[in-house]
């Protein structure tokens, strides 16, 4: 039986850059990030348990203000 080649990659390996912290998350990733669902976070948005920023027409989360809610819990 004929031996079969294994092709060599295409592309030499990449180095991989080091990861980014976000500086905004989205309303999804914010949810995700503190354990609750998309729902109960835009309700926490709208009653100003968390605050947002505009950016555009698009809604985010600054991770502190993500802490600083988590922090108000215990209060």
């Amino acid at each position: 039986m004929p031996r079969t080649a294994i092709p060599a990659p295409r592309h030499p390996a990449e180095p991989t850059a080091p990861p980014v912290e976000r500086m905004l998350l989205t309303v999804e990733e914010a949810a995700a990030a503190i354990g609750v669902g998309r729902s109960l976070m835009y309700e926490l948005i709208a009653a100003g348990a968390v605050e947002t920023v505009r950016v555009g027409r698009l809604r985010r989360v600054r991770p502190e203000a993500l802490h600083d809610y988590v922090a108000s819990l215990s209060q």
